[in-house]
């Protein structure tokens, strides 16, 4: 099972540099896990800097995956996760839905860079 973080989604649909690295989890759609967060951040995003429709449609090509809501065990071992690892909220909740599917999660978030259940890439053109 795969979990894509909301900045592997946008990277993806912007074809950026690391979008070679998400698109084979993204393409497995059976073993996609989608966080309604991601949801959340990337229609917002999308919308940021176009406008409604690539932003649903953006949505609709990740509803092809399993979509997942938030629900109270994820909210509080997300809550866990934060405290022990000394993360933001948004990547906590990414990281308990992933793990709570013994899912990969796959990002170019530095937070996660030396976790064992991730796949991260380096931004490119950060340093």
């Amino acid at each position: 099972m795969n979990v894509v973080d909301s900045s592997g989604w946008l990277e993806y649909f912007a074809d950026g540099p690391n979008a070679p690295f998400f698109e084979p989890p993204i393409l497995d759609l059976k073993n996609l896990v989608v966080p309604t967060l991601s949801l959340f951040e990337v229609f917002k995003r999308i919308m940021q800097q176009k406008n409604e429709t690539p932003a649903l449609q953006a949505i609709a090509a990740m509803q092809q995956g399993n979509v997942v809501d938030l629900n109270a065990t994820l909210a509080l071992d997300a809550a866990r996760l934060s405290l022990e690892l000394r993360i933001p909220m948004t990547d906590s909740i990414m990281l308990a839905t992933s793990r709570s599917f013994d899912a990969v999660l796959w990002t170019q978030d530095s937070d996660f860079k030396d976790l064992d259940d991730v796949k991260y890439c380096k931004k490119k053109g950060l340093d």
